[in-house]
């Protein structure tokens, strides 16, 4: 009777461990995939600054280069006469 108990005994404790290993499996899993997510989500934001100060720049660029064509039209305007 005793060895019956006892091996009972072991068997629930396997199959606690066993539950208990699953779950945090799982919530291992879980938290990876938030962590993925996570990180995805940062890159994504990242790239959509850097693509918008590039355009900041461009746009900047080509508001200089206006103002440069514009000033040289009017001196060239102001030798004419």
């Amino acid at each position: 009777m005793k060895k019956l108990l006892l091996s009972l005994a072991v068997i629930a404790m396997i199959a606690v461990s066993c539950n208990d290993n699953k779950k945090a499996m799982e919530k291992a899993k879980a938290d990876s995939i938030a962590k993925a997510d996570s990180i995805a989500k940062v890159d994504s934001i990242a790239k959509a600054a850097m693509a918008a100060a590039e355009k900041m720049k461009a746009d900047s660029m080509n508001k200089a280069d206006s103002i440069a064509k514009a000033e040289a039209a009017m001196k060239g305007k102001g030798k004419k006469k």
